[in-house]
């Protein structure tokens, strides 16, 4: 569904009036899913550490978006190759010639899993819930706060009308999720975490261990089963996900089978790690896939509302003290490139990143530190500036990192700087970070499919607890960029003014921009009947919950072989989408 694709740019090319989905559309099957493709059996898949929350609203992660997917459907899908709106819940959207008024159609058929019939009274509360002032839904208010209140014409008809035009809008009200009023009517919205017995998606959750697990299974009774385009679908019965506080727990429970894949794997684990019986018998298999995920970030934010972290000097020298092509080259295989901007993959031959690289260069960084008043004292040999020494916290969350990080505290030493790393769960970490109670971190965001900026890197998100724009970032520049190109429904031009947008904030350096990787890395205990393809279009290892299943025959030819220690076929090491799309 939708939320689980959320990985490209939103391909609207012009402001016309126009019904959603268009004259064209018609219920097909997905040319992703095979046609050999049974449902039935088990998969159990590493969910990443245990959440505080599985509510998508008001705890919005990695975790929570897997489960809410599979719980609830959207207004709307996105076809696995055109990026064409589907409906899901709603048979229609309608958009008048301004560009303004939207009017949603629910499906007629849609009913929640309990057989009561979805409505608009259920849209009307679930959109009142998230502006609720006492939501904790942050993140998706600023969405919703672009429409006046909407008008319910029948039970199965919603009418809004937007403040202004923004080609965001229709992406908004698509990938809106509704909830049952019936079940959370009278319940404190910001303590419902982990009961959601009544869903309207295609699995429910059947049995939860706190820490351990979270299980569902897949419904029969399901509005939508008979539909083409979801036939060789959801294949799974049950789905299980595990979690666990650390990568190397994650990786010990696939390598004993206890998870049945691991798209975990750091450069030390696809390289050196993955070795031995079961990877030269194939009955793991492991591959690098190219297709059309776009590229997310990853960095260590600062705090940008609080000194040190205030001044561009001090951040700009703590740029500087990263040695990232030593550690690329040294700890990382070399499998990595060094970031330097929010939207990697808007750029190349025709349109060159001309973005600054911040080297390692320590004698740049005290002289910026210097300018920006830190003055060694003689006795410590620390920063000080205001009689204050210049000593902050790193909010860790993930101890595999930490090899990296003392490379990074023992530069910022040498410069006079102490950083001190505080290790919380994941929990933890994402209460602090809903309340900007952090200093610098490590964080790591995939790139969505309607991409915008608005929600990250506006100038009003700053200030919203619970929002994207976690590093209190703010340029009247860049917000008069965000308000064009949400204007803009030409992608290219939208793309160009994106481009501009990326230049202005990688100079604030409001984040110490790290490494990444331009493929994805995926192993698997090699009995499951995939896609050629192994992944879908633009996505993740969600495409496994998608098109995945369990093949009866690859099963017993997978235990027939780890019986009798025997090989398997050897499975491709790279899989690149669009050369096996296209030849098929």
């Amino acid at each position: 569904m939708l939320m689980m694709g959320q990985v490209f740019l939103f391909l609207c090319s012009n402001a016309l009036a126009a019904v959603y989905p268009g004259p064209n559309w018609k219920d097909d099957y997905d040319p992703i899913a095979s046609p050999d493709a049974i449902i039935g059996g088990k998969f159990k898949m590493v969910l990443g550490p245990y959440p505080s929350s599985f509510n998508l609203y008001t705890n919005y992660t990695s975790q929570s978006l897997a489960v809410f997917s599979l719980l609830y459907d959207g207004l709307f899908d996105v076809h696995p190759l055109t990026l064409d709106w589907s409906p899901r819940l709603a048979s229609s959207i309608e958009v008048s010639d301004d560009q303004l008024t939207f009017t949603i159609h629910l499906d007629s058929n849609a009913v929640w899993s309990d057989g009561e019939p979805i409505t608009s009274q259920d849209f009307l509360f679930t959109w009142e819930t998230i502006l609720d002032p006492k939501s904790l839904a942050g993140v998706h208010k600023h969405s919703l706060e672009k429409f006046g209140i909407p008008d319910l014409i029948d039970e199965k008809t919603i009418r809004l009308k937007a403040d202004k035009v923004d080609w965001s809008n229709m992406v908004s009200l698509a990938s809106f999720v509704i909830l049952p009023k019936h079940h959370f009517e009278g319940l404190d919205f910001n303590d419902q975490d982990f009961e959601f017995p009544i869903v309207s998606g295609r699995y429910k959750i059947s049995e939860m261990k706190e820490g351990s697990y979270l299980r569902m299974e897949r419904r029969s009774d399901w509005w939508l089963e008979d539909q083409k385009r979801f036939i060789g679908t959801d294949n799974f019965q049950t789905i299980e996900f595990r979690f666990y506080a650390t990568r190397d727990l994650m990786w010990e429970a696939f390598k004993t089978g206890d998870v049945d894949t691991f798209a975990y794997a750091t450069a030390q684990i696809w390289n050196e790690d993955a070795k031995g019986e079961s990877f030269d018998k194939h009955w793991i298999a492991k591959h690098k896939i190219y297709n059309k995920a776009p590229i997310g970030i990853q960095g260590f934010p600062m705090n940008m509302r609080k000194a040190p972290f205030d001044d561009i000097r001090v951040r700009k020298a703590m740029a500087h003290m990263l040695d990232r092509r030593t550690i690329n080259k040294t700890m990382l295989f070399g499998d990595y490139f060094m970031q330097n901007s929010i939207y990697h993959d808007l750029y190349g031959e025709d349109h060159p990143n001309t973005n600054l690289q911040y080297e390692y260069e320590p004698e740049t960084a005290r002289k910026l530190l210097d300018e920006a008043g830190w003055k060694a004292n003689p006795d410590t040999g620390i920063l000080e500036k205001d009689g204050e020494p210049f000593v902050f916290t790193f909010l860790g969350r993930s101890p595999d990192f930490n090899k990296y990080l003392v490379i990074y505290q023992e530069a910022l030493k040498d410069v006079g700087i102490e950083m001190r790393i505080q290790e919380k769960d994941w929990a933890a970490w994402t209460k602090d970070m809903d309340e900007f109670n952090y200093e610098m971190t490590l964080a790591a965001w995939g790139a969505p499919i309607f991409r915008s900026p608005e929600g990250m890197w506006h100038s009003r998100e700053a200030d919203r607890k619970s929002s994207n724009n976690i590093y209190g970032f703010k340029n009247a520049k860049v917000d008069q960029l965000i308000e064009k190109q949400l204007k803009e429904f030409d992608i290219g031009k939208r793309m160009e003014i994106l481009r501009e947008i990326d230049h202005l904030i990688q100079l604030e350096m409001p984040m110490v921009m790290i490494w990444m990787i331009d493929f994805q890395r995926i192993m698997y205990w090699n009995k499951f009947g995939t896609p050629e393809t192994v992944y879908d279009k633009f996505n993740d290892e969600a495409s496994a919950l998608h098109y995945w299943w369990v093949d009866p025959d690859l099963q017993a030819d997978f235990e027939s072989a780890k019986a009798n220690g025997e090989g398997l076929p050897p499975t491709s090491d790279t899989i690149v989408f669009d050369e096996i799309f296209s030849e098929n």
